[in-house]
């Protein structure tokens, strides 16, 4: 009589790290080339001008300026204008 008995619910009680997704930087705040502006899976926000998509639905600056967020067609996008 060495084992335990009635673990079920204790078995399955864990709980995956969190991704740190989601805005990183906010719209009408300044942006240098490179910074990651929004982490996502899939693309919730598509990447607009001044923008690129890594590889990992990451988007990020290719050009320096002032990040903004708009709507076009019922999707969601992310620019960068310059200074």
């Amino acid at each position: 009589m060495a084992h335990t008995k009635s673990q079920g619910a204790v078995r399955g009680n864990r709980d995956s790290i969190s991704k740190r997704l989601g805005v990183k930087i906010f719209g009408g705040q300044k942006v240098n080339s490179g910074n990651i502006i929004l982490r996502q899976r899939g693309t919730n926000v598509v990447s607009g001008s001044g923008t690129s998509i890594g590889r990992d639905f990451t988007i990020f600056a290719t050009s320096s300026g002032i990040v903004s967020f708009r709507t076009l067609r019922g999707k969601k996008i992310v620019e960068v204008q310059g200074l």
